[in-house]
């Protein structure tokens, strides 16, 4: 076993980033990137589940331990891509194919770069699989909710709607940063009851992470889902989904197989934060997707 015991800092387009390591450098790289409002702490119950494995956590730009861009044009989904890179280049300097594995925003940012793999020159043969957890590629949510109302499926469109209105409530100036900064432990508190929770799942840093990734909303909810679709890859994705998710629903991954030629589905009852609540499905269904992966270490 191996692990840092500081982390690893790692520059990327105007900010720094804290990579955790740990495992062992012998077994294959895995990256696990968490989501909104969390940092790399909510894989702490997985990671040891991979003591064989490379194990690869960093907290994205303006949450935990790195540092936050300047402006809201910096939480992009292409600054996001942008990071992973950095990342695989300071711990597989070698080029070497990683398997990638994300929850919530860390998955819709991770979606960007499975698509982009094909073309872009950076990743083209670095990623060996992906594993997408409670978190869409945003072109495709945005084509969902269009064909949905197109199709007349109201309550499917309603559904979900009514999951992500919080978005919207994200896209207001000034107040949603007042009150997570303000008033930290309660907003805390809240929503780790909400979600069956323990209290102290968020550390300290929760107000500051969760006011710097409003902008990951505001940077890219609606320009994102009014984009032109990805075309289809190649690069094996394996989907878990929380079927108690109470921010996205089952039915927004029914038409993914035209854009994932080789695509595995696993349902988990389990509510959104399924990597604090169900670590073991996690780790199973990540080594179950390395093992699949063809030609990868």
């Amino acid at each position: 076993m191996a692990g840092d015991s500081a982390p690893l800092s790692v520059p990327s387009a105007g900010v720094t980033l804290a990579v955790h390591r740990s495992g062992t450098r012998t077994g294959p790289t895995v990256v696990l990137l968490h989501g909104y409002p969390d940092d790399h702490h909510v894989w702490d119950r997985v990671v040891p589940l991979l003591d064989d494995h490379d194990v690869v956590t960093y907290d994205a730009r303006g949450a935990g331990e790195s540092s936050a861009p300047s402006a809201r044009a910096g939480y992009r989904v292409e600054r996001l891509v942008d990071d992973l890179v950095a990342v695989l280049d300071a711990v597989r300097p070698d080029g070497g194919a990683v398997h990638l594995v994300g929850h919530d925003w860390g998955s819709v940012q991770l979606w960007a770069a499975v698509f982009a793999a094909g073309d872009d020159p950076r990743l083209r043969g670095r990623i060996a699989s992906f594993v997408s957890i409670s978190g869409p590629d945003l072109r495709l949510y945005g084509a969902y909710l269009r064909t949905s109302a197109r199709e007349h499926r109201w309550r499917r469109l309603a559904g979900q709607l009514a999951k992500s209105s919080y978005i919207l409530a994200f896209q207001v100036p000034v107040i949603p940063e007042l009150v997570v900064r303000a008033a930290p432990d309660r907003v805390r508190q809240a929503l780790a009851r909400s979600q069956g929770l323990e209290e102290d799942h968020w550390a300290d840093s929760f107000g500051t992470t969760a006011a710097n990734g409003l902008n990951l909303y505001r940077a890219n909810a609606f320009r994102s889902a009014s984009s032109p679709l990805p075309e289809p890859t190649d690069i094996p994705v394996t989907l878990v989904i929380p079927v108690e998710d109470d921010f996205l629903s089952p039915f927004l991954y029914d038409g993914l197989s035209h854009y994932v030629r080789h695509l595995s589905r696993h349902e988990v009852s389990a509510g959104h934060w399924v990597p604090w609540t169900r670590p073991e499905a996690v780790a199973s269904t990540v080594r179950e997707t390395v093992s699949a992966a063809p030609g990868t270490n």
